[in-house]
């Protein structure tokens, strides 16, 4: 019996230019392959527009359900960017100007020699009671509320932001993986690989096609957090493909002699 530790993640990713194609996300991937390095499962991915309600009802939704919600977008200085009055919706706080975030900004804005506009200043707003999420790239702050990270929608913000809350994060067994090269197709190893799957629940299989000139093949890749579960259903496909190719020989073999 497995012992592993399992912690669970969901995304936010906000904005009307995501679900217009207009701008192509590169966050979600990125913060996938980090979670799962870290051992935290990325369950669930939701896109919003910048919507206050639809915001508020994914935030409320997801935030109840997973241990930690990482959100993407809608933290900038212009008129659509409405992120931090939505999550301070869903808290029920204020959302106020952050004293701290205001002369991190200030500074900056001054060393540039550039004016530190009403509309700059937006980038200092966060709900009450919310905790900084430091930001080497362009010093606007992120923000922690509850288990929800709020973090920039620009790539390289978004990545440095990340960078600096991973450390803070609690994690579980990390998953390990096992992938075995199969010579046949889904239609050939569907049934005898969901017999498998049934006989080894600590794992997850997966099967993924390929289509390669004229003939089909498929990755297999077993998941766990155990090795010796992920070893035995391993072994269970290794074993269903030499099966496979026995039949296929001696099948050749018939059609040979007739």
């Amino acid at each position: 019996m497995s012992h592993a530790t399992v912690v669970t993640a969901a995304m936010l990713a906000i904005g009307d230019e995501l679900l217009s194609g207009r701008t192509k996300d590169k966050n979600i991937g990125h913060l996938a392959d980090l979670l799962t390095l870290s051992g935290i499962d990325l369950k669930e991915v939701r896109i919003v527009a910048d919507d206050e309600e639809a915001i508020v009802e994914a935030l409320n939704a997801l935030r109840g359900k997973y241990d930690y919600v990482f959100t993407s977008g809608g933290i900038g200085p212009t008129h659509d960017d409405i992120t931090a009055d939505a999550i301070a919706k869903a808290f029920g706080v204020p959302c106020e100007y952050d004293d701290t975030a205001m002369t991190l900004l200030a500074d900056m804005y001054r060393r540039r020699e550039m004016e530190f506009t009403e509309a700059r200043q937006r980038m200092a707003r966060m709900p009450r009671g919310s905790v900084h999420i430091a930001n080497p790239v362009s010093t606007a702050p992120g923000f922690i509320i509850g288990n929800v990270h709020v973090m920039a929608g620009v790539p390289q913000v978004f990545q440095a932001m990340v960078d600096n809350v991973l450390p803070m994060l609690r994690t579980g067994t990390p998953v390990l993986s096992l992938a075995i090269a199969c010579p046949y197709g889904e239609g050939e190893i569907g049934t005898p690989l969901t017999a498998i799957q049934k006989a080894h629940p600590e794992t997850s299989i997966g099967s993924y096609p390929r289509y390669i000139g004229q003939k089909f093949s498929t990755e297999i890749v077993v998941r766990g957090r155990a090795q010796a579960a992920i070893d035995a259903a391993g072994a269970a496909v290794q074993d269903m493909i030499d099966v496979i190719r026995q039949r296929k020989d001696i099948a050749d073999n018939h059609s040979a002699e007739a």
